[in-house]
């Protein structure tokens, strides 16, 4: 008997779809330096895959020594989004992962529902997404200004699928990809099946190792958990 289709695969951003070279790390420097004065190496402060809402509080609580208001939270979000196309744009690191372009096409062609789940706040993750013109491709997702936790905000993407659908998502017959053991967990709490790539920092063992139900090297290979 074939196997069911697969409904709907919701992709990471950073290290996953795209590599923005530092531009979000730069962009929020200068907001730092600009609304406070000071110098933040966001790297140092923050692990990687943090959703932007708890980078933004965690590197204000490591520089300035206590939790920001309301009014400091709101100011330094909005003005790193206001530097962030500007790094994006400029960035000489700024790239497309192997594959992304090609398999994104097909899986289009295919029927099948793309979406996105990523840390970074909506506005962020388009503008990242913008200069590679990969935004066409994504038509709902779960962001981090959607929820501070990562598996509760990819159980949402998958809730705006079913509205895109018409009709609630086969959580069996979803999906999610990215590059680090916080996706693996996250796809976990939603319920899916998670394929890890190992495009950014983690290798395809430690991915299966953080309980990855599959692994690649690039999204140049054929996606395992795909069916149908």
């Amino acid at each position: 008997m074939a196997s069911a289709r697969t409904q709907a695969i919701l992709f990471d951003i950073d290290g996953t779809l795209i590599e923005s070279g530092g531009s979000s790390d730069r962009a929020w420097h200068r907001a730092f330096e600009e609304l406070h004065g000071v110098d933040v190496e966001i790297s140092e402060v923050t692990g990687k895959g943090v959703p932007d809402p708890a980078v933004g509080r965690q590197a204000f609580e490591a520089v300035i020594g206590r939790e920001p208001g309301d009014d400091e939270m709101a100011a330094l979000m909005a003005k790193r989004l206001k530097y962030l196309p500007e790094e994006v744009e400029g960035s000489d690191g700024y790239r497309v992962m192997p594959g992304v372009e090609a398999l994104l096409d097909r899986l289009i062609d295919q029927g099948v529902l793309l979406g996105l789940v990523t840390g970074n706040v909506e506005a962020a993750a388009h503008i990242k997404l913008s200069r590679a013109n990969l935004n066409r491709f994504f038509s709902f997702g779960g962001y981090g200004s959607d929820s501070p936790d990562r598996g509760e905000l990819t159980k949402r993407s998958l809730e705006r699928g079913s509205v895109v659908m018409g009709h609630d998502l086969d959580p069996g017959l979803c999906f999610s990809v990215g590059d680090t053991p916080r996706d693996v967990e996250a796809g976990h709490f939603a319920g899916i099946r998670v394929t890890g790539v190992a495009t950014g920092k983690y290798s395809v063992d430690e991915l299966r190792v953080a309980g990855a139900d599959a692994a690649i090297a690039t999204l140049e290979q054929a996606l395992p958990l795909l069916s149908g």
